[in-house]
């Protein structure tokens, strides 16, 4: 199978797995939406091609919010992409404070690959968060968000200049926004 092939195979089955569920925001987006934007960070802010990246991308909410096994996308999306999943899914047995420690403390061990998901998420993340809040986040809710979003980065800087950038840029909207 190509690569352009395999690409739209990954966005089928993250099209599939996610339907119906919607993002947190108040604009009640499709899931969907957030992973092919996180991809589209990766390719065209970042200027990442490759496409495991990219995959991995779509797919890197799957396993945590959907429960698809670890082993289903290693059988349809190789080795590489579901390393890359498994290094960016949270443990979702444990309380959510824990889960965000864990993100910030193991930001700077990620793969460089992990990195780039990781890095163009918060800024999907953040925007979100930014330009369609959940209802019930209040300005606190939101500047703490921001908070931890750059506690993770921090971790993570030095993998791709471009997504960097789109962060700090995002961070500072949002900074503005949020008063």
């Amino acid at each position: 199978m190509n690569t352009t092939n395999k690409l739209i195979e990954a966005a089928s089955f993250a099209a599939q797995r996610h339907a119906g569920h919607f993002r947190k925001g108040n604009d009640n987006q499709p899931y969907i939406n957030h992973p092919l934007e996180v991809a589209n960070l990766i390719a065209n802010v970042g200027g990442i091609d490759d496409v495991d990246i990219l995959i991995a991308a779509i797919l890197h909410d799957t396993v945590e919010d959907v429960g698809v096994k670890p082993e289903e996308i290693n059988e349809r999306f190789g080795n590489r992409v579901a390393r890359i999943v498994a290094e960016v899914t949270d443990d979702k047995s444990l309380p959510k404070a824990e889960r965000k420690r864990l993100q910030v403390e193991h930001a700077p061990h990620l793969s460089r690959e992990a990195k780039l998901v990781k890095l163009a998420d918060k800024i999907s993340n953040i925007t979100d968060v930014t330009n369609n809040p959940p209802k019930d986040w209040d300005v606190q809710r939101r500047q703490e968000y921001i908070d931890w979003g750059e506690s993770v980065v921090a971790g993570i800087r030095g993998v791709n200049v471009e997504l960097e950038a789109a962060f700090d840029k995002v961070v500072e909207v949002a900074r503005a926004t949020t008063v």
